[in-house]
């Protein structure tokens, strides 16, 4: 079976870039590792004044892909070899994140005004896929971030033009192994950019290399609060605990995100496996939270639209116990996909799964003993 993405490609981005011209979304993607070596990576997505409609989506291995060119014709075609648990958009077979059965996963972040493909040359069509299909590509064919790397190295992922918009899709990657090596991939003038990624964290815009030179101007931030201070006959302490933070940004700018993400999964509680390490990791991201009257777009927003939060989901993949748990803007109950309870071989196509089964809040009723 064949992944044809040109039209679903232009749906995307061209309802994205309709709606927002200049915008980009504000997903946060974050790293931590539990004392037993447990990897457990995981990510916002934050998306403006629409729902992005995404399921759970289940590849099976032998998964056949046909890689997208400017022209529209047929790209590098592959066979998966691994099968992959991921998040979907829009109802088509698009990954927005995901993992892999060897622990290998990717996750798909905004990056405008910086991302640049080079451009298509058709003689090397056979070898070339759009920015659309770098995760799905990764995920079926590689395990570890050095595959990752020499994959995407040999590959050419083009500036494929979206007639919508009339421009690629601004995208980075980052990608992470059971491990806990970390990689950044960017295409930054026309040239691909790797950078290892030990901190986990990521963004938005500018580019990475930007984003940890800026974390210089935070090596005074501290989790242990400020010792009080004596000046004249005067004693000040501090009002209470955090004070260590003081100077911590707390808007939703990248670069704000991207601080705060870094300061949180380094000053991380210890934890002793990968299952506890999922409690962590959901406590740090709804600390990126997006309300929809921050996001821009919000002004357009009824109050018959049912958009409870411009983050629409969080998501959180255990690399080692391989399982994916998430929950929503509609219901904050965790819930998981554990990959033992899938036959990867015996799929003969790709599964969709609803994120929500109601677009409401799971809420236990407590009965009061009489």
């Amino acid at each position: 079976m064949s992944l044809h993405v040109v039209c679903i490609s232009v749906l995307i981005i061209g309802l994205f870039f309709c709606i927002f011209p200049s915008r980009a979304s504000a997903c946060t993607a974050i790293a931590l590792k539990a004392e037993n070596g447990d990897v457990v990576t995981g990510r916002t997505m934050d998306w403006r004044s629409f729902d992005l409609m995404s399921r759970i989506l289940i590849i099976p291995r032998g998964q056949e892909f046909t890689g997208q060119t400017p022209d529209g014709t047929p790209g590098l075609q592959w066979k998966g070899k691994y099968g992959v648990v991921g998040i979907d958009m829009l109802h088509q077979d698009v990954l927005a994140d995901g993992l892999n059965e060897k622990g290998l996963s990717v996750s798909v972040l905004y990056l405008p005004d910086f991302a640049e493909f080079p451009s298509f040359n058709p003689v090397l069509a056979r070898n070339t896929i759009g920015p659309l299909n770098v995760i799905t590509y990764l995920l079926t064919t590689t395990t570890t971030v050095e595959e990752a790397r020499e994959a995407i190295e040999g590959v050419n992922v083009v500036s494929v033009v979206e007639p919508a918009i009339h421009i690629p899709p601004p995208i980075h990657w980052i990608i992470t192994d059971h491990s806990g090596k970390h990689i950044v991939i960017e295409y930054l003038k026309g040239k691909l950019v790797i950078h290892d990624a030990p901190l986990g964290v990521m963004t938005n815009a500018p580019s990475y290399d930007w984003h940890m030179t800026n974390l210089r101007n935070y090596i005074n931030l501290s989790p242990t609060s400020l010792p009080g201070r004596k000046i004249e006959d005067l004693d000040f302490k501090p009002l209470g605990g955090g004070s260590g933070m003081i100077g911590l940004p707390g808007d939703f700018t990248p670069p704000s995100r991207f601080v705060r993400a870094v300061a949180f999964t380094q000053t991380a509680r210890p934890t002793v496996d990968g299952p506890e390490t999922l409690y962590e990791g959901f406590r740090i991201l709804d600390n990126f939270n997006v309300p929809v009257t921050a996001a821009e777009g919000a002004a357009t927003l009824e109050p018959s639209d049912v958009k409870r939060s411009a983050t629409l989901w969080t998501v959180l993949n255990d690399h080692n116990n391989l399982t994916v748990s998430y929950h929503t803007q509609h219901n904050r109950r965790v819930r998981q996909v554990n990959f033992s309870d899938i036959d990867f071989d015996t799929l003969d196509t790709m599964l969709h799964i609803p994120l929500d089964k109601e677009s409401k809040q799971d809420i236990e009723m407590i009965t009061i003993p009489q």
